[in-house]
């Protein structure tokens, strides 16, 4: 059976195999007046699809934008990465990591230009593309995104987890796949309260924390960010008092969290993000204090249930969490 997630990727792939008679960018299939070369009927859809400038509202700022596009530049927002995943959306340029397109994102990076990395993009490389519009992150400095901003239309992609169904319904809405959107939104909604039924005895009264192990430290986040809204918001977990008072991300000594106890811990490790302590995972799980962990006593952690390169809050990663909960033990658990 497949997954929600490679269901919903098949899915989309279909869907896009039919679109592709008309052009994203609505010029190249733009046929003349009276030529003969296409029927009024099949020209109809063409002339519908055809691109033009439009204000869009995001996060409550306006944007003009030509759409439907495909002169998409992503630079900053993984979070974007992962939407366009999601929509099969192929950016004209993309960050890169270590000089390199993440393997996460192999199947909508091919043909793409790397415009940089994460936090450094190539604003020389990016004027070259000539793209419609820029996706960038509501982390980079104002003086970054003023920048990107003279190079061409720039919309600062939020980070925070709680933004997720703004940021792939802005997505859609420049590419002109609202209706993959809202068919994606629908299914997870539908999945999550199947799994939260499940889940919720399982969760009464027990503690439940995912960390992320980063330059070979235990970080914690805030209740809103990287995969919390799932866990907590969505599948019914109690916040813990700890993740409740973190304002960013957090490094906690093993010390500190060994005093919170959880009774569930999700833990997320990427090798790049270890480089300088590659052994960071094994040397924690081999500590005698990490050992005397509730969870770790009772074999509830879970070691990169999704891919660590996922940034929790965006609907690529939160299908792949509740698919990856789905098949775990969690759901076999009384």
């Amino acid at each position: 059976m497949l997954t929600g997630l490679a269901a919903l990727m098949l899915g989309l792939t279909a869907c896009g195999a039919k679109e592709t008679a008309a052009p994203a960018t609505g010029n190249a299939g733009t046929t003349h007046a009276g030529s003969g070369s296409q029927t009024p009927a099949a020209a109809a859809p063409a002339a519908a699809n055809q691109a033009a400038p439009k204000k869009l509202t995001y996060l409550g700022k306006e944007y003009t934008v030509t759409v439907p596009t495909d002169k998409i530049v992503i630079t900053g927002s993984v979070e974007s990465m992962e939407d366009a995943l999601v929509l099969g959306v192929k950016p004209i340029g993309a960050l890169t990591v270590g000089g390199k397109f993440p393997a996460i994102f192999s199947k909508i990076t091919e043909g793409s230009t790397g415009i940089g990395e994460k936090t450094q993009p190539s604003l020389e490389t990016i004027l070259k593309l000539k793209p419609d519009v820029i996706l960038a992150s509501t982390k980079f400095p104002a003086e970054t995104l003023e920048k990107l901003g003279k190079v061409g239309t720039t919309v600062p992609i939020s980070h925070i987890s709680t933004d997720w169904e703004a940021n792939l319904n802005l997505l859609a809405e420049l590419t002109g796949k609202q209706e993959q959107a809202k068919k994606a939104l629908q299914s997870y909604k539908d999945e999550v309260k199947a799994v939260k039924e499940k889940l919720g005895p399982v969760f009464k009264d027990k503690k439940v924390v995912m960390i992320r192990v980063r330059s070979g430290s235990i970080n914690l986040y805030p209740q809103d960010v990287f995969f919390n809204p799932s866990i907590y918001a969505e599948l019914g977990a109690a916040v813990p008092e700890e993740v409740k008072q973190a304002k960013a991300q957090q490094t906690v000594s093993l010390e500190k969290f060994s005093e919170m106890n959880p009774d569930y811990v999700f833990v997320q490790f990427a090798e790049e993000e270890n480089a300088d302590n590659p052994k960071a995972l094994q040397d924690l799980q081999n500590n005698p204090i990490w050992k005397s962990i509730n969870a770790v006593k009772n074999g509830n952690v879970f070691v990169n249930l999704v891919d660590p390169a996922g940034q929790g809050g965006t609907a690529y990663s939160k299908i792949a969490f509740l698919d990856a909960v789905k098949s775990s033990k969690l759901m076999q658990a009384k």
